[in-house]
Formats: structure tokens, C-alpha cells, sequence
């Protein structure tokens, strides 16, 4: 399948990488290319370059948001939330129509440092904002409650036994990205939340989130409903 990938960080790599490696057709895209294949300096300790990245996956086409999401048969939103709907805009309404846009995108804000806090919340979400700017998309949010490794890679969490949820208005394309969750990435447990608002949910669990990183001592965990 032919897949766009828009936003170049940790998440928009993690899941290019492991979409690519499963056969499918990848463009991560990002707002200049130029700018992007020259950065050689890791954004932080621990991680690489996004140059030292693609150089390791050379299968994956950069291009620009509009390539990106022209190229997509589905779509991914890996772009960070407060930049996520002038993306989108500079990716093209007219490439977002009739598909499925995953957005695993939060609306952090970390203008006054850490822990940062949600642009959005309570009444309304990003993912909401996103559905409205772009009514001919099909938003489906998902894989917003776990790190980037977690989202490709659910086993590395007590054997896969977690959950991760999707929200949207459109039962059609949950079905459809509840399949490729399973498909794609191994997710055996997925609970579908009901229509686009239960985003807020999701979205404000990234406040409980950041503050177990402490706790917990990692960002590889997740939630386990059990009953």
C-alpha cells in the first residue's frame, strides 16, 4: 500500500521505518526537504540524525507534506500538534479528501518548559480541530497514548497484553485502521472509544502519562483494561 507519513520526528521515523520494512510504499513527509536531509546533529541525546536515519532507511522518500499525502492511499499525522493543521494546510485539502488520516498526534505545549501542558482540552481536541478543518478527511485517532517504539512494537510490553484505542466518526475507517493495527504493527487489543470527541480522553491521558515517566522509570509502558 501506498502510505504518507508527514513529520519527520522520533514518531513520524518509527512508524516509516516499520511500514517500510512490512513492504509498503513510504513518503515521510516533512515542510523542506533540503532542510531536512541536512540535519546531522541529533535532536537529543540518544537519538540520530534525521540524515544518519534516512541514510539507514533509503527506501523511504522524503518529499514534502503535499508529495506526502498525495502519495498516500492513508495518511498518517506524525506532526507535532501545535504545527499539525498548518501542516496539514501545506499538505493540500484536496490530498487529505476521502482518506483516512491516522492522527497520532498530541496538542502539547511546552512553552513553559516541562511538564508541558495541552493547547486544547475538556470541550474540544485536536483531533477534533483536525475533522473540522478538513471535513472530507476521514480522522481516525489512535496510538497517541504510547511512545514510538510501543506503537510499532506492542510486544515489547508484557507480551503485547495492552490496549490502544481509536476514536472517529467515520465506523468504516475505525474498522479499517483497527485492521491495519493488527496488521500492520500487532496490536491485539484494541478498543474503539465511539465517534471523534472521545479523542479528549485520549488526548488529556497525556497528562497522566508524562508524569509516570518518573514512577515508572521508562517511556516503554502502557495501560492494560482489565474487568
Amino acid at each position: 500500500m501506498r502510505i504518507g507519513v508527514l513529520g519527520t520526528g522520533m514518531v513520524g521515523q518509527a512508524l516509516s521505518e516499520k511500514l517500510s520494512q512490512s513492504g509498503h510504499e513510504v513518503v515521510i513527509g516533512t515542510r523542506d526537504v533540503d532542510a531536512a536531509l541536512s540535519r546531522t546533529d541529533p535532536p537529543r541525546p540518544g537519538l540520530v540524525s534525521f540524515a544518519e536515519w534516512h541514510g539507514a532507511n533509503p527506501g523511504i522518500a522524503v518529499g514534502t507534506f503535499a508529495q506526502a499525502a498525495a502519495h498516500g492511499e492513508i495518511l498518517f499525522n506524525a506532526t507535532a500538534g501545535n504545527a499539525s493543521i498548518d501542516a496539514l494546510n501545506a499538505a493540500g485539502p484536496d490530498n487529505l479528501a476521502d482518506k483516512i488520516l491516522i492522527d497520532v498526534a498530541n496538542p502539547l505545549d511546552f512553552s513553559a518548559g516541562f511538564p508541558p501542558t495541552l493547547t486544547v482540552a475538556n470541550t474540544d481536541s485536536l483531533a477534533e480541530q483536525l475533522q473540522r478543518a478538513f471535513p472530507q478527511a476521514k480522522v481516525v485517532k489512535t496510538l497517541n497514548t504510547i511512545n514510538a517504539s510501543v506503537m510499532v512494537d506492542p510486544g515489547a510490553v508484557n507480551g503485547g497484553e495492552h490496549h490502544v484505542f481509536v476514536s472517529g466518526d467515520d465506523a468504516g475507517a475505525k474498522a479499517e485502521v483497527t485492521k491495519h493495527l493488527r496488521d500492520w504493527f500487532g496490536w491485539r487489543h484494541v478498543i474503539d472509544l465511539g465517534d471523534i470527541t472521545t479523542a479528549r480522553g485520549t488526548e488529556m491521558y497525556l497528562a497522566l502519562w508524562i508524569r509516570l515517566l518518573g514512577p515508572v522509570g521508562t517511556s516503554t509502558f502502557n495501560v492494560h483494561i482489565v474487568r
